[in-house]
């Protein structure tokens, strides 16, 4: 029997050499005479130990990283004799960092073959939708209702009250996953699309069943590659395994996808914009109402729901909807993959249940800062999240408890930053990003990122700068009161609590005088 051995093909891993390392394997392997079956996994997401290369023993996956070209002869010797080696983590369950969390949306990432439909079935793939194919439309509403699932894409709108509206909409809907996941610090839709993406096809084929959908569209950013072809690939298993397509799995259930990919467009993250460009036009948003849960994709109802939303479905049918809401704190349930960026010593995808404070987060998971100095500055949710300094720490990573902070949770991404940083040039930052990333469909985000912009580099440069901080204010309000979206609508948290906790930054307020 030939040895298994198992190395990463993410994209962050491939990044830092995992190609070159699996080559390496073989040759060692191919030398000393031994056969070999290297499966290429995605990411367990322990990104400063890329690539973790992992063999199968008697006992369990054995873990070592992170491996080289150069180390991998040496690391295959210690897998073929079972002996020590510097590189060697030791059983990749009781590695403390992923034995503290709670995989259920990412249980299957880094273990299965992504290409693999019958891996996918061998961890517990599929049987989600099998139980959804034997329960009415009306049970899996209730399913994902009850489960207290909400968006992860950033809004934290409940999932069951979304598919319920669609559902009860006449005609032809779709289903649209939104994998434009373009927020600085995040990445946990890549990995889900690179090392499990039959989980997404999944959810959107249980919410198809559940509202009434034929057809589903999954919108990927065009700077992921590796996803593209990860989810393409699936999509074409699926099909040609009767898991999507007419008849699905021989009930009278018909739903299919089709790959779209996105032109570059960061507000195209935002759900009508997407659905503009998914239509062949510039991505600009719509004003709103009508929702797109009334009139969406085509004009027609369409749920559109972020990746990490669809994966999290197939848990919550093929265990139970208590299952899942049994996690969380509050009205947050379940488990939120969240994704450790920035300046961090243990960068990586955690998945845990919400209610875990954010110093926990930055300073006992993540091991404070890399640079060995202060953490001074968390950036949770993307560019546009709030700043937030080690005195909030103690805030609970809950969508209500950040939100009566002035903060967001967003999309999971949490950005560290240490005592180097200048917070007047963060906050400088979030309106040029704005300026630069804004569809110009409304004057509150079009024209006030660029005033914003420069009334910072006023105040920077000393000039007025009791008028200007008024001034900031007074933007501030109009863009998150006015903007049709959460891009000129968010661009304020960034900005605002800068203001509110790192004012010495922007200089004496004298200088104006």
């Amino acid at each position: 029997m030939k040895m298994q051995i198992f190395v990463p093909r993410d994209a962050g891993a491939i990044a830092v050499g995992a190609d070159e390392v699996a080559a390496a394997i073989e040759q060692a392997a191919a030398k000393a005479g031994i056969g070999v079956e290297i499966v290429r996994t995605g990411s367990r997401g322990l990104y400063w130990l890329e690539p973790m290369v992992e063999v199968a023993t008697p006992t369990g996956r054995q873990a070592f990283g992170p491996v080289s070209a150069v180390d991998a002869p040496s690391v295959f010797e210690a897998m073929v004799a079972d002996g020590p080696h510097g590189l060697r983590l030791g059983l990749v369950e009781a590695i403390p960092w992923l034995k503290r969390q709670t995989r259920l949306t990412f249980a299957r990432c880094g273990v299965v073959d992504p290409r693999s439909l019958e891996s996918y079935r061998a961890h517990g793939g599929t049987r989600g939708l099998e139980r959804a194919l034997a329960f009415s439309p009306e049970d899996i509403l209730t399913a994902v209702t009850s489960s207290g699932l909400r968006g992860r894409g950033g809004a934290g709108f409940p999932t069951g009250i979304k598919w319920r509206t669609v559902a009860g909409c006449a005609g032809d809907k779709y289903i649209v996953c939104n994998a434009d996941e373009g927020d600085s610090g995040s990445f946990a839709d890549r990995m889900i699309m690179e090392g499990d993406p039959f989980v997404v096809i999944e959810g959107m084929t249980i919410a198809a069943i559940a509202v009434g959908a034929t057809k589903g569209y999954i919108y990927i950013r065009s700077e992921y590659p590796h996803a593209i072809a990860a989810m393409t690939a699936a999509v074409v298993a699926a099909r040609r395994n009767g898991l999507l397509g007419a008849h699905i799995q021989g009930s009278l259930h018909s739903f299919d996808i089709e790959i779209r990919v996105g032109a570059g467009s960061y507000v195209c993250g935002e759900e009508t914009a997407l659905l503009e460009s998914i239509e062949g036009r510039r991505g600009v948003v719509r004003a709103k109402p009508p929702l797109p849960a009334h009139q969406g994709l085509f004009g027609r109802p369409t749920v559109v729901n972020n990746v990490l939303s669809f994966a999290a479905v197939p848990f919550i049918l093929a265990e139970g909807a208590q299952a899942y809401a049994d996690f969380g704190m509050g009205r947050s349930r379940g488990t939120m993959p969240i994704q450790l960026g920035g300046n961090v010593r243990y960068g990586g995808l955690f998945e845990t249940a919400f209610g875990i404070s954010l110093g926990e987060l930055v300073n006992d998971i993540g091991g404070g800062t890399r640079s060995g100095r202060a953490v001074r500055a968390v950036q949770v949710g993307g560019p546009l999240g709030a700043y937030f300094p080690p005195a909030l720490f103690d805030t609970p990573f809950d969508y209500e408890a950040f939100a009566a902070r002035d903060g967001l949770i967003g999309h999971g991404g949490v950005v560290v930053f240490d005592d180097g940083v200048n917070m007047a040039r963060q906050a400088r930052f979030a309106f040029a990003f704005c300026a630069g990333e804004s569809c110009g469909k409304c004057t509150p985000c079009r024209i006030g990122a660029v005033r914003g912009l420069e009334t910072i580099d006023r105040i920077l440069a000393g000039r007025e700068v009791a008028a200007n901080f008024a001034l900031i204010e007074d933007l501030c309000e109009t863009m998150a009161l006015g903007s049709l979206c959460a891009l000129g609508g968010f661009t304020p948290y960034p900005v605002r609590s800068a203001l509110k906790y790192f004012r010495d930054d922007f200089g004496p307020p004298q200088a104006a005088e």
